[in-house]
């Protein structure tokens, strides 16, 4: 672990304040809106672009590197409550550039305003435009970080229910699988822990799931049946509270494809990726996921 990622758990901890289960969620978004303008941009060689897909809205990122014929449809963190694209500027272009890809990222709407299936919804109309729009579909993948990760696993157990083409993979970074919050490391963790707080979750999941079983296989992926999935490349933490979601969906996608993996990174906080303009391993996180995608292509 680098002296730079011990630093930033330390300045983790001191810039969170603890909520200790006062939910207040516009001042979670308030709060995020006030931290955007401090997002690094991307460089010059990378580009933007909104694009009106059906009902939703994507963002278009690419570089240099990019190909037209590969495409990933990208869906953001925030416990489904917050969040948007444009946290995402300093992030998505070195996505593109790993993976030699454009990348879209997707506006989806957030509870508890609409809560499921609502997300799910979106993230389905995301994917059925770029499937329309890739001519290989080969060469479409679906990436997520946190709820956007538990999000992409759901997408794909929803594409596989209603008999629709699937990605050629997907990777899930820090994700939220179990909404009924059964993970042993929500205990185990919770000290280690310097970004997420456990006792934040239970109201978090209520937002979102607006009343349905939190072991809906949907909204929760890990009560879901694995079977005929792509691969999927799941990074966690070993210190994250959510570290166990990522473990046991790890083992359920692994029984049904040997080419589905997990990385259990050392001390790394939640969705480190994020990161990336001051963490090493960040830069090799992103590297890593690019090595994935060029075996699930080879």
């Amino acid at each position: 672990m680098s002296v730079r990622a011990e630093f930033l758990r330390i300045g983790i901890r001191m810039l969170l304040k603890r909520r200790g289960g006062n939910l207040d969620v516009e001042h979670w978004r308030r709060n995020m809106r006030a931290m955007e303008r401090f997002v690094p941009r991307p460089p010059a060689r990378s580009a933007t672009v909104k694009i009106e897909a059906g009902r939703v809205t994507l963002h278009q990122v690419t570089t240099s590197a990019s190909r037209p014929e590969r495409n990933v449809l990208y869906l953001h963190g925030g416990a489904y409550v917050s969040g948007a694209p444009i946290y995402y500027r300093h992030f998505l272009w070195r996505i593109a550039d790993a993976l030699e890809a454009r990348i879209w990222a997707l506006e989806y709407r957030l509870a508890p305003e609409h809560p499921f299936p609502a997300a799910l919804e979106d993230a389905m109309e995301g994917h059925h435009w770029l499937a329309d729009h890739t001519p290989d579909i080969g060469q479409l993948f679906v990436a997520g970080d946190s709820a956007g990760g538990g999000l992409a696993l759901g997408l794909l157990l929803r594409l596989r229910d209603n008999g629709k083409p699937l990605p050629a993979a997907a990777v899930a970074l820090s994700p939220w699988t179990d909404l009924a919050l059964t993970g042993s490391s929500l205990k185990t963790n919770a000290a280690a822990d310097p970004m997420l707080n456990a006792e934040d979750l239970p109201g978090l999941a209520k937002l979102y799931l607006g009343g349905i079983d939190p072991r809906t296989p949907h909204a929760s992926p890990l009560y879901g049946d694995p079977a005929g999935l792509p691969p999927v490349l799941i990074q966690v933490g070993s210190d994250e509270i959510l570290r166990d979601d990522a473990v046991r969906m790890a083992e359920k996608l692994r029984s049904h494809n040997s080419r589905s993996k997990i990385e259990i990174w050392r001390r790394m906080p939640h969705a480190w990726h994020l990161f990336v303009p001051m963490l090493p391993e960040a830069h090799r996180a992103i590297a890593q996921i690019g090595k994935f995608i060029s075996g699930v292509r080879g």
